[in-house]
């Protein structure tokens, strides 16, 4: 073999890292020209009470009327970057939402929390009382959204609804998920074709697998977390937060865009545009994953309702999911007793 070909040989590997390096700027600059100009989505504007139309002329008002208008406005006056995003997930086989999660998403601060809702929380739905979860039976997001609106005294921006179908199928396009189960689980239940057997301990869950292991509430013997619906949403909190840190891993953005487009189009429903799904994906990237946190809102069951506790998810609510500049109070929320 010649000088000459052993030469080229040897220059091979240092054009391909060039080459690869410069495909990497290109993807970058790409991606920070499409954050560039991808707007920020609207935030649902206030709703202050009907005026008639001597009150909208503030020189028809008294003083008193006047500073109470203001004042009204200023407890209705939204936080800039923070936005609220009703997530539900669709699989209950009766046309209920199985998991309710409350999402905020801070791009002032850099962060996202979400607080899951029990399922069996009481509501007034029709004038009945009612759980939670059959709010999507009876009126689909828009009923399920304006339920949690009310009690929580905060908007609901955006709604995700996703059959849990697209779950497995997300889980699968990311090559499954390490997880640690959290307890031995040994459940069948034929007539839902349920059969779930898992160790306690660090598993690879493909996309059936983690679907039976965040449905899980007890075991055959009646063992399990203790309190069923509650340790569920620990579990399926952490899961989410496993698939969130490998979804957005550089080897799955790369790899699987096209992927997570079709299930998106197959198996989610929502009212964000596409370009709004982008910019939120943008502004996660930006926070890191490790900046997703989630809790559930604080609650006490009394048979055959889960009632939140109105201190403990008011402080909850100021703390973490309260769009508005001013705190909450007590007169905001509407939980029912």
């Amino acid at each position: 073999m010649s000088r000459r070909v052993r030469r080229r040989q040897r220059k091979q590997p240092h054009t391909l890292q060039v080459f690869l390096i410069i495909v990497l700027v290109l993807l970058t600059a790409c991606v920070l020209v499409k954050a560039f100009f991808l707007k920020a989505p609207e935030q649902k504007a206030a709703e202050l009470p009907a005026q008639s139309a001597d009150a909208e002329n503030t020189a028809q008002q008294s003083p008193e009327e006047e500073a109470a208008q203001n004042a009204l406005k200023s407890h209705l006056e939204r936080k800039g970057g923070f936005y609220t995003i009703l997530l539900s997930g669709l699989d209950d086989d009766n046309g209920g939402s199985d998991t309710n999660i409350l999402m905020a998403v801070d791009t002032v601060n850099g962060y996202v929390y979400g607080a899951s809702i029990p399922r069996d929380s009481k509501a007034i739905i029709g004038g009945k009382a009612r759980k939670i979860n059959y709010a999507y039976n009876k009126g689909g997001t828009a009923l399920l959204a304006s339920t949690v609106s009310e009690q929580l005294g905060i908007p609901v921006d955006y709604t995700v609804s996703v059959d849990l179908k697209g779950f497995t199928a997300l889980v699968d396009a990311i090559g499954g998920v390490d997880f640690e189960v959290p307890i031995n689980m040994d459940y069948d239940d034929p007539i839902q074709g349920l059969s779930i057997h898992f160790k306690k301990g660090m598993q690879h869950l493909s996309g059936a697998d983690a679907l039976r292991v965040v449905r899980f509430r007890h075991n055959n013997d009646g063992t399990g977390y203790g309190s069923e619906d509650l340790g569920r949403m620990q579990t399926q909190q952490k899961f989410l937060k496993a698939v969130a840190k490998k979804m957005f891993s550089f080897e799955n953005l790369i790899s699987n865009p096209r992927k997570y487009a079709e299930i998106f189009g197959q198996y989610v429903d929502t009212d964000l545009s596409v370009t709004d799904l982008a910019w939120f994906g943008m502004q996660v990237l930006g926070m890191g994953v490790d900046k997703i946190d989630f809790s559930t809102l604080p609650n006490e069951w009394k048979y055959p309702f889960i009632y939140l506790d109105p201190d403990e998810t008011l402080a909850l609510v100021n703390t973490y999911l309260n769009p508005y500049v001013e705190d909450r109070t007590a007169e905001d929320l509407n939980l029912p007793g």
